[in-house]
C-alpha cells in the first residue's frame, strides 16, 4: 500500500484518500517499531472533527506493538513536545494538520527529549514500515492512560518571564477556533492582562475559516478587534499554536523577521553571551541585534528539523525563523507559540514602549520585502538563472538554503519550496526602503521573464 501523505517534516493529507484511520494505525505501529523499545509514547490531538478517531487509531497501532500510550488529550503541538520530555517518554505523536483546511489531518512525530523525526531522521523508514504493514506485535499488548500535564505546562511557560514585573495590558487573542484558547485560559489567571478573546473556542468545523494568520484576509478580525478595544497588542495562532503572529497597537501585522530580533534581545539579556540560531532568508537585523547584545549569531538551514539540530549542536539559547517558528533551549530546543508573546509583553513592560516603537526602528534600519512566492515551471533552472545574473557582482554567495546574495547595501535569498512548485524570495536593505523595493521588482521581473 502506497502512502503519499508523508512530507519533508511531518505527515499530512486529505481525508480519506491521503490519510485515514487505517493509515494512522499503520503509522502508530510503524513508529513503535522504529523507536525499537517497549516503552511509552505521548499522544495528543487538535480540535479537528477527525482527530479523536485518528488518535484512537494511532493508539491502537502503538498498543499493538506493546507501547504504553500516555494520552494528554486535546492540546497544542508544543504540549506534546513538553510532555514527551517532561515524562521521559520514548516518543510523541501529535494528531494535527495545523493550518490546513478542515478535510485534512496529519501527524507530527518526535522521539525522546522531543527530538524531531523528519525525512532524514526516520520518517522515510516509518513510511516504509507503514506501507509494508507487517504489524509489529509486542510480547504483551500495551495500555492507554490519560495523563494530565496541563498545570505543569502552564507553570513551565510562565517561567520564561518575570510575572511580577509585567504591566497591565489589554491583549486581543485570536485562536482561530484552534487549540490556543486552552493555553491562554490556563495562563490568564497568573497574568495582569485583560484578554479580548475572538474565535476562542476549539471548533474543528472552522466557522470563521481555517486558522492560518499567514493569509491576509484572516488578519482582518484581529486588527478590527484591536481597533475596537484599543488593545496594546494582538496575537493570533494557527490551529495547533506552534506559531504565533503579532499585531501592534494600531492593528498592523508585524513580520516574523522583526519578532526574531526582539526575542533574541530578550533572551540574550537573560543569557549573556548565548548563541542565537537564525534562518538564511532575512538575516541582517537579527545579526545586528545579537552582536550588539554580546551574543553569537549562528545560521541554519530553514525548517524546524534543521533549526533544532543546529540549536542542539551549538546549544543555542533561542532560534527564530521569519515564518513565526520560535525555538527555545529550555523548551527541549522545540518551538512554542506561547513563549514568544509573553517575552514581547515583558519587553513592552520593561521599556514602556509600544510594540510599534519596538519594531519600528528596526523596520526602518532593515526594511524587508516579506516572503514572496512565485510559481515557476522549473525551480532549479530559475535559481541557477539568478545565480548567473547576480553571483558575479555579489560580495558573498551562500548556498546553505537555496542561494543568498549579499551586496554592500542589500541582499536577497531565493529558495525552493519543499512542498510546492514555487520559489520563495526575500529581499532586505540597509535603511533604504526604495532600494529594497526596486531590487525586489527587478528580481521578480527577471523571474517572470525567464518563464
Amino acid at each position: 500500500m502506497k502512502i503519499d501523505s508523508f512530507k519533508a517534516y511531518d505527515i499530512r493529507g486529505r481525508i480519506p484518500d491521503q490519510i485515514n484511520n487505517d493509515i494512522a494505525r499503520r503509522i502508530g505501529n510503524a513508529t513503535a517499531e522504529f523507536l525499537g523499545v517497549a516503552g511509552n509514547v505521548v499522544i495528543g490531538r487538535d480540535m479537528r472533527l477527525s482527530s479523536a478517531a485518528m488518535a484512537d487509531a494511532v493508539a491502537e497501532g502503538l498498543m499493538e506493538a506493546g507501547m504504553t500510550v500516555l494520552d494528554i488529550g486535546l492540546c497544542g503541538t508544543e504540549m506534546v513536545y513538553f510532555a514527551t520530555a517532561e515524562l521521559g517518554a520514548d516518543g510523541g505523536i501529535m494528531i494535527t494538520a495545523s493550518h490546513n483546511p478542515a478535510d485534512y489531518n496529519g501527524l507530527k512525530l518526535v522521539r525522546e527529549l522531543a527530538k524531531p523525526i523528519s525525512g532524514d531522521t526516520g520518517l522515510r523508514e516509518i513510511r516504509r514500515l507503514a506501507e509494508r504493514d507487517a504489524r509489529s506485535v509486542g510480547a504483551t499488548r500495551g495500555e492507554r492512560r490519560a495523563v494530565d500535564i496541563f498545570e505543569d505546562y502552564v507553570r513551565h511557560i510562565l517561567g520564561y518571564v518575570d510575572v511580577a514585573g509585567l504591566k497591565p495590558m489589554k491583549l486581543v487573542v485570536n485562536a482561530g477556533n484552534g487549540c490556543a484558547g486552552l493555553a491562554v485560559d490556563g495562563l490568564a489567571p497568573h497574568l495582569p492582562f485583560e484578554f479580548v478573546k475572538i474565535h476562542h473556542q476549539p471548533d474543528g468545523s472552522f466557522p470563521n475559516g481555517v486558522p492560518n494568520p499567514m493569509l491576509t484576509d484572516n488578519r482582518v478580525s484581529t486588527a478590527e478587534a484591536i481597533a475596537r478595544s484599543r488593545a496594546d497588542m494582538g496575537i493570533a495562532w494557527d490551529g495547533d499554536f506552534d506559531r504565533c503572529f503579532l499585531f501592534d497597537e494600531h492593528g498592523t501585522f508585524i513580520e516574523g523577521y522583526y519578532i526574531v530580533g526582539l526575542l533574541a534581545e530578550s533572551l540574550l539579556a537573560k543569557n549573556p553571551g548565548g548563541r542565537v540560531v537564525h534562518d538564511p532568508r532575512l538575516t541582517w537585523n537579527t545579526i545586528d541585534i545579537v552582536e550588539r547584545a554580546g551574543g553569537e549569531a549562528v545560521q541554519s538551514k530553514s525548517g524546524h528539523s534543521f533549526m533544532k539540530e543546529t540549536m542542539r549542536k551549538v546549544d543555542g539559547i533561542y532560534g527564530g525563523e521569519m515564518s513565526a517558528h520560535h525555538y527555545f533551549r529550555d523548551f527541549s530546543y522545540a518551538d512554542s507559540g506561547m513563549i514568544p508573546w509573553l517575552l514581547v509583553a515583558e519587553l513592552m513592560s520593561q521599556t514602556g514602549k509600544p510594540l510599534s516603537e519596538l519594531v519600528g526602528e528596526r523596520i526602518a534600519k532593515y526594511p524587508a520585502s516579506g516572503e514572496i512566492n512565485r510559481e515557476v515551471a522549473d525551480a532549479s533552472a530559475t535559481l541557477e538563472m539568478l545565480r548567473e545574473r547576480y553571483g558575479a557582482d555579489a560580495l558573498q554567495v551562500d548556498d546553505i538554503d537555496g542561494y543568498s546574495f549579499e551586496f554592500a547595501n542589500w541582499r536577497f535569498n531565493i529558495r525552493m519550496s519543499n512542498t510546492e512548485p514555487v520559489i520563495r524570495l526575500n529581499v532586505e536593505s540597509r535603511a533604504d526602503m526604495p532600494l529594497m523595493k526596486a531590487k525586489t521588482a527587478e528580481i521578480l521581473q527577471a523571474i517572470d521573464s525567464s518563464q
